[in-house]
């Protein structure tokens, strides 16, 4: 059984020079956040800690110095795993490969693996396909687009599972969806990745068709 990791200042240092010094994600303990929250919870406590001592007074002053250099450490390890992270998203996008090795993720972390490889993937159909299929990039409006929250990153990978991809046999103005959200207008070859029950009307209909992305 792995030994636990008790976080300390120079735990996290090593974990960051760790972080630097390797090109792979490197694994983090699962209680890593929750651990790191408690440590940082213990350093504030000396800081609220009433004392007139000259001892009391010094270790504040070490305790707040050493609180801003946790925190420079907290964000550089993060940046750096962020971008790695970003780097395995897009390899996971690129190759469609399930090998991509995801074990050294946090919980948290593979969250957004998920959502930024999903998102990748959205925008590769959009654009690159369409191209290559002599067709102009179509902007999916159930995409992210930049104003989005994060609650919307999470839940894009559910949403996608009960959508399907077509493309319109001819023009379709703008219509409103079983719970009044608008969709359209379209034109002939436009290709829409719209919810499951929307795209099934319009292709019983004849208006489109369903692209199959196997």
């Amino acid at each position: 059984m792995a030994q636990e990791v008790i976080i300390t200042y120079e735990t996290l240092f090593e974990l960051l020079k760790r972080e630097r010094e390797r090109p792979d994600l490197q694994k983090l303990e699962p209680a890593f956040f929750s651990d790191t929250i408690s440590y940082i919870k213990d350093k504030k406590k000396v800081l609220e800690a009433k004392s007139d001592s000259v001892f009391a007074a010094e270790e504040r002053k070490k305790t707040e110095r050493q609180l801003e250099n946790i925190y420079k450490i907290i964000k550089e390890l993060y940046e750096r795993r962020e971008k790695k992270i970003i780097n395995l998203a897009l390899d996971k996008s690129r190759t469609k490969s399930s090998l991509i090795d995801t074990t050294a993720l946090l919980k948290e972390e593979k969250v957004v693996f998920d959502a930024i490889a999903n998102l990748l993937d959205t925008y590769r159909d959009a654009i690159l396909y369409s191209v290559l299929n002599e067709k102009m990039p179509f902007m999916d409006p159930f995409a992210l687009k930049p104003k989005d929250d994060f609650k919307s990153a999470l839940e894009l990978k559910k949403s996608k599972k009960s959508t399907k991809l077509v493309r319109f046999l001819g023009h379709i103005p703008k219509f409103a969806g079983p719970e009044l959200e608008e969709y359209g207008p379209f034109e002939e070859e436009d290709i829409a990745n719209l919810p499951a029950e929307v795209a099934d009307v319009l292709i019983s209909k004849g208006k489109s068709e369903e692209i199959n992305e196997e």
